[in-house]
């Protein structure tokens, strides 16, 4: 440990603190209110069911008139009310105390639940890369029993371990930041260049599955997004494709301008999507739950995460029984320069 707290850290500790504050103003107020109210309407009820004092001799100030100070008060009519008055405040303050205990930890679940996320995250986002290394893997062993040459092999399990540490340091920053990053409205990137690396990430699982992906995206063409998170996200749409394609089917993907957006679409040839596609867009959602298919309900949910980062979005523009097209919408860049691929 270094002792030095970073900005994630140092914004996490003030939320806390100022749900803390208001915590105990609230309590505080509401404690000092509950009591005022309980005792006026105590005294209330003493001033109501007194009565003048009848011993000889009261009742006779210097003014001639009875004093608020010489009346009898019945202890039987007011100590019923006392009690059943400090009864309700017992209460109202136990209710109060549990409503703000929940205020009060309210940070701390989010955290959990940021936590979650990004564990779960970071599962799915590797889940691809890491079968897909083991897929070239298995090809290097295959062409060292039989003398050939692995070179180009390495070379792909060395640009795939790349990806996966860029992955992994994006989804790091992204939740240290919670969600977006500085820098990110200046990003620039060429679709052509994501689109290949995603491809090249999930070919060796769609040559598995029989499935060939083809790609229509013009080299021009840039977004305001940093390149690694469309790469993920494009990877996620493409994985989603491939586990919906049937053996010798055709995933499209194609990029065309749209006004001051870019829009990138991926198109299969599945079945077609059951119900509303919208729950789709859920984390720990899937298409059915019945299905052969294995997934985990998240790769949609990280695509509208990362759309949502850059002013875009994501949707299903169509789903039939010969296949279903997504859109992925991103702010066209203005003049910026895409980084070299």
């Amino acid at each position: 440990m270094t002792g030095q707290e970073t900005p994630a850290v140092a914004a996490d500790r003030q939320r806390v603190q100022r749900s803390a504050v208001r915590v105990g103003l609230t309590v505080g107020l509401a404690s000092a209110a509950v009591v005022g109210a309980i005792t006026a309407v105590t005294v209330a009820v003493m001033f109501a069911t007194s009565r003048p004092d009848a011993r000889p001799g009261r009742g006779e100030g210097g003014g001639g008139g009875e004093r608020w100070d010489d009346r009898v008060i019945d202890l039987d009519d007011v100590v019923p009310v006392a009690i059943v008055l400090g009864i309700i405040g017992v209460l109202a303050l136990g209710v109060l105390a549990w409503y703000m205990a929940g205020r009060a930890s309210r940070p701390l679940a989010e955290a959990l639940q940021v936590q979650r996320a990004f564990v779960a995250d970071a599962s799915h986002e590797l889940r691809t890369p890491l079968t897909t290394l083991t897929s070239r893997i298995q090809l290097a062993q295959h062409r060292l029993e039989r003398g050939g040459d692995v070179g180009s092999v390495l070379a792909d399990l060395r640009r795939d371990a790349s990806v996966m540490d860029d992955v992994l340091t994006d989804l790091l920053l992204t939740a240290e930041t919670a969600g977006g990053r500085r820098g990110d409205a200046e990003a620039v990137t060429a679709v052509e260049a994501a689109t290949r690396g995603a491809i090249e990430v999930i070919g060796p699982r769609a040559e598995a599955a029989g499935v060939r992906i083809a790609s229509d995206v013009p080299p021009a063409l840039n977004v305001s997004a940093e390149e690694t998170a469309l790469m993920r996200a494009l990877i996620a749409l493409l994985d989603n494709a491939v586990r919906f394609s049937p053996r010798g089917g055709t995933i499209s993907v194609i990029a065309t301008a749209a006004g001051t957006d870019v829009r990138i679409r991926v198109v299969d040839e599945g079945s077609g999507i059951p119900g509303d596609p919208e729950r789709l867009f859920e984390r720990f959602a899937r298409a059915d739950a019945s299905t052969a298919h294995r997934g985990f309900g998240l790769g949609l949910p990280l695509v509208r995460d990362v759309a949502t980062r850059f002013g875009g979005t994501v949707r299903v523009e169509s789903s039939t029984p010969e296949g279903t097209t997504f859109v992925l919408s991103l702010p066209a860049a203005r003049g910026g320069t895409a980084g070299t691929p």
